[in-house]
């Protein structure tokens, strides 16, 4: 075959395209950073492709009139330019750009908008405080497995927002004037740290917040989520220097600030999990943190990874709002890996039957939560067979540990990949790893639960469906029990049964069948 013939496949493989298949971009030009998310919208569910972050201060050019700077506009313009690069040939209603805090407040914005049209073909748009504050939280939302009412916080460089919520329906939100970038420049001049400076900054923070205190404690919740920089960064200082969980807690934020206020220079803080490039904000951050805690009687928080720009990136397409993010996510990966279905559901039955019957969880309070993921996993536990069906397992824990899961947290996710690895062959407990969350013979429970469901249904389409299965445990030991003849009758799944029981044996459990 010739180099033209070549050529010409080429270029007939790149003009197919799936009528099922959008790419979208947002775009959140923040007060501290800018950020763009560039993803695809395949059978239903969004495709991360790339993530671009730069550090550009918009508001350390807002002097005290709000008039912005020309490094400020350089720096911004400049950040747009490389954006620009990454989305050539997109089409304008594909791309969605916001501007917040500092845009919306400086008096010369229209002129960072006319230096921003000569390189960035696409439209901004400055949104207001609430509008920002509503898209963070859909961001949250379709992000975060959390259900029910949450309240969402969002601390950012010019600004902080507080919504409260019913699952997507945002029921209040606030933006205030307070960020961890204006902060920095007003309390804590040239970088310096001192308690005196930091009690300022936290009671100007308290009075910026004091009247949203009643209605929104009013409104009570379920769960507590923030998201954006500081938060993130607090969140991985607890994980590197207290617990690998990274909750937020009120007395976790007290030994922050304690350890923090050790220092007396923005360039002096050396903290487990800080990253450098967030040194210069992170003590406003904690100061305007500590504030909305006592604001709220927050009891912890929990980070998530969605915000702004993923709420952004939802609102380009009203077909994401479902109830149970999960079903969502799990529905698009079986339908990218081609998933048997039929099989799928099968496994997932027989997992929900015996998972049921299971009555010990030693972590009580997570039962719920670790009976659903088991679902998901059973659902999800042959997406590896796109690569090769031997290791089929090891290609399914891979795909599910590094593809972002909307509605998974990170732990979730882990434990969603744990599952997956462990459903067939042999394996040592030491190869199962720490959890935060789950202790580990909560997780070795859910391992011995899918493996069952896996093996019960190895015939595939030739499975003869069990009228009962009877599954009692005593510590180390489950016995199974199935309807008369019903082994006899399959001679297969007594042989996977046997196997299984061998294989137990070798980390000192138990597994007796009739």
């Amino acid at each position: 075959m010739n180099n033209e013939n070549l050529i010409k496949k080429a270029t007939a493989l790149s003009l197919e395209k799936n009528p099922n298949m959008r790419e979208i971009a947002a775009i959140d030009l923040g007060s501290n950073s800018f950020h763009m998310i560039v993803a695809r919208i395949v059978n239903g569910s969004i495709q991360i492709l790339s993530r671009l972050k730069q550090k550009v201060q918009l508001a350390k050019g807002l002097d005290e009139n709000n008039v912005l700077d020309q490094e400020a506009i350089t720096r911004g313009v400049n950040c747009l330019a490389l954006f620009g690069e990454r989305l050539q040939g997109f089409n304008p209603e594909n791309v969605s750009v916001v501007g917040t805090y500092t845009l919306r407040s400086a008096v010369n914005n229209d002129e960072f908008l006319r230096q921003a049209q000569r390189v960035f073909p696409y439209p901004i748009n400055i949104i207001a405080g609430e509008t920002e504050a509503k898209m963070i939280y859909a961001g949250v939302s379709h992000t975060q497995p959390e259900s029910g009412r949450k309240l969402v916080i969002d601390i950012g460089g010019g600004s902080t927002e507080m919504i409260i919520g019913d699952n997507f329906e945002p029921l209040i939100a606030n933006s205030r004037n307070m960020g961890c970038v204006s902060f920095a420049k007003h309390f804590f001049e040239n970088g310096e740290i001192t308690p005196q400076r930091f009690e300022q900054a936290r009671r100007t923070a308290l009075s910026h917040i004091a009247d949203l205190a009643e209605p929104y404690k009013s409104l009570n919740w379920q769960h507590v989520l923030g998201s954006s920089g500081t938060i993130k960064t607090v969140h991985q200082v607890i994980a590197a220097t207290l617990d690998p969980d990274g909750i937020i807690t009120a007395g976790r934020l007290d030994f922050l600030i304690e350890r923090t206020l050790k220092f007396s220079h923005f360039d002096e803080l050396k903290i487990p999990g800080l990253n450098d490039e967030r040194a210069d904000v992170f003590v406003p951050g904690l100061a305007i943190l500590s504030a909305v805690f006592d604001t709220f009687d927050i009891a912890q928080m929990r980070y998530s990874d969605g915000a702004l720009r993923e709420g952004v990136m939802y609102d380009l397409d009203k077909n994401f709002q479902v109830i149970n993010i999960r079903q969502r996510t799990a529905e698009g990966l079986a339908e990218q890996f081609n998933i048997d279905r039929p099989q799928a559901e099968r496994v997932s039955k027989s997992a929900v039957r015996l998972a049921q019957q299971f009555q010990d969880w030693q972590a009580s309070e997570f039962a719920e939560e670790m009976q659903e993921i088991l679902l998901w996993a059973a659902l999800l536990h042959e997406v590896g067979i796109v690569i090769n069906h031997k290791n089929s397992q090891k290609h399914s824990a891979y795909i599910l540990s590094n593809m972002e899961l909307p509605g998974f947290d990170k732990e979730q996710q882990r434990l969603l990949a744990t599952l997956v690895r462990h459903q067939i062959h042999h394996f040592h407990n030491d190869e199962i790893g720490q959890f935060a969350r789950y202790t580990p013979q909560d997780v070795l429970t859910l391992i011995r639960l899918l493996r069952l469901a896996v093996l019960l249904n190895k015939p595939r389409q030739a499975t003869e469906t069990c009228a009962e299965i009877s599954l009692k445990t005593d510590r180390t030991l489950w016995q199974l029990n199935f309807t008369h003849h019903y082994l006899a009758n399959n001679p297969l799944i007594l042989n996977e049964l046997r196997m299984e029981q061998k294989a137990l044996i070798e980390i000192e459990l138990e597994l007796n069948f009739t």
